[in-house]
């Protein structure tokens, strides 16, 4: 084992937070793929890094930051996303929004319309008050208050029992590779069961989240309809996105 190397990779994987296998290949292009996995193998037996499908997350990684920091992040951009989201929305409709700050703004821009809206976000539920026609189910859980997402064995047992026209559900990293990943077990557990439900299902994805990676991963290019983005995606993943049947808008 090379010790350099592997300190040269777990630097990289703590000034990150999280890496892609690969960011990690480009990091060493001078060794095999192989080769990585067994330094993140030992890394990760020495209780320095913590393997995630797609890729590595320090010992430290704190996920998602806080809801208020995230709503400062790409305003314009998520509103974009939004505009293009209520397109796909019909009247008398059963449509879900998760806890994302782009949901929220969806929300904001929401016209007063029949619909049955379905959440796991109490301020978008407030948010939505202001609506009269569309009827709103909070979906109860744990309320985290990091993200500001509810979540549990009392969410997942309430969205089991739905059917829903239409899913909007918000990332926080997304690539070819890892797919589309999130912060904790707990929102990895609800955006996997929504989508299977979903009759369509919606990935609001703004065009920074292709640089981050997340520790888990609740869907692939595969499993969802549409993914929406603020600006256009790399050809890669765009063609990668047509080779799965999910279309990019």
């Amino acid at each position: 084992m090379n010790t350099i190397r592997q300190n040269r990779i777990q630097s990289y994987i703590e000034e990150k937070q999280v890496a892609s296998i690969k960011e990690l290949r480009e990091l060493c292009p001078e060794v095999s793929l192989m080769t990585i996995h067994r330094d993140l193998d030992a890394l990760e037996r020495a209780g320095l890094v913590i393997k995630v499908r797609g890729g590595v997350k320090a010992v430290r990684h704190a996920g998602d930051p806080v809801f208020d920091v995230r709503m400062q992040e790409n305003g314009s951009g998520k509103a974009i996303i939004a505009g293009k989201a209520l397109e796909l929305i019909r009247p008398h409709s059963t449509v879900f929004l998760d806890a994302s700050t782009t949901g929220l703004i969806l929300a904001q821009q929401l016209p007063d319309i029949n619909l049955n809206i379905f959440t796991t976000a109490p301020n978008i539920a407030l948010e939505l008050c202001r609506l009269t026609n569309p009827s709103v189910s909070l979906c109860g859980g744990m309320l985290n208050r990091k993200n500001l997402a509810l979540s549990g064995q009392n969410t997942l047992e309430m969205l089991d029992k739905i059917n829903i026209d239409i899913a909007f559900v918000g990332v926080s990293g997304c690539s070819v590779d890892a797919g589309f990943t999130c912060g904790t077990e707990a929102d990895m557990l609800v955006k996997r069961l929504v989508i299977r439900k979903a009759r369509t299902s919606v990935i609001l994805c703004d065009h920074a989240k292709l640089s981050r990676l997340m520790p888990y991963t609740f869907a692939s290019l595969g499993d969802v309809d549409y993914v929406i983005s603020d600006k256009p995606l790399p050809e890669s993943f765009c063609a990668a996105a047509a080779a799965a049947g999910t279309t990019i808008l």
